[in-house]
């Protein structure tokens, strides 16, 4: 008798320990881009890798449509900073790091800074729901199919979300940040980029 109780906590901890990983892994999966050698996935930990400028490869276009069919390019904002986030409304990171680049976009707009979304998951109204619960006042376009993240495929892997990346005034990949952004740490980023670090 003691030793089935004993079994049973045992399996109930094995059980529990098994659910809190898999919902660890919900928001981040394997996707063999991670920063640490041999690691095989991206951990998802906000950490950060900065390209200096003479390190940056061609620039980027990202272009699609929002979740209402508006026409979004990158292209319109030429000669800005570009923060391109990947989202969807059911990672909780996401939500965590919404009000951080809510008030980024809003007040650094006047310093260059663009914000622009990717979200390959939801619907349009999921995500629509997102944007209004959050007061989100920058385009984020529906990419169901991955065309438009592939723009970015070597640095953005689709199964990374969320994964920021800095774009600079010439839009070309400046800095990442996988796993959800700390505010302090993205305004470092952008701050660099604007002074052609």
């Amino acid at each position: 008798m003691v030793r089935q109780v004993k079994l049973r906590i045992a399996a109930t901890a094995a059980m529990a320990s098994a659910a809190l990983l898999m919902s660890l892994a919900a928001c981040t999966q394997a996707s063999g881009a991670g920063d640490v050698v041999d690691q095989g996935f991206v951990s998802g930990d906000g950490s950060v890798r900065q390209w200096k400028p003479a390190e940056r490869e061609d620039p980027v276009t990202i272009a699609g449509k929002d979740f209402g069919g508006k026409a979004v390019t990158t292209a319109d904002w030429a000669g800005d900073v570009v923060v391109v986030n990947t989202w969807y409304a059911g990672c909780a990171p996401c939500r965590a790091e919404a009000p951080g680049l809510v008030k980024l976009a809003t007040e650094r707009e006047a310093d260059g800074v663009r914000v622009l979304g990717i979200n390959t998951q939801d619907d349009a109204g999921a995500a629509q729901a997102f944007e209004r619960t959050f007061g989100v006042p920058y385009p984020t376009i529906a990419d169901s199919s991955g065309v438009v993240i592939a723009k970015l495929s070597g640095v953005v892997a689709l199964q990374a979300v969320p994964t920021t990346v800095v774009l600079d005034q010439d839009h070309r990949l400046a800095a990442r940040i996988v796993g959800k952004a700390d505010p302090s740490t993205l305004k470092a980023l952008i701050d660099d980029v604007l002074a052609g670090k």
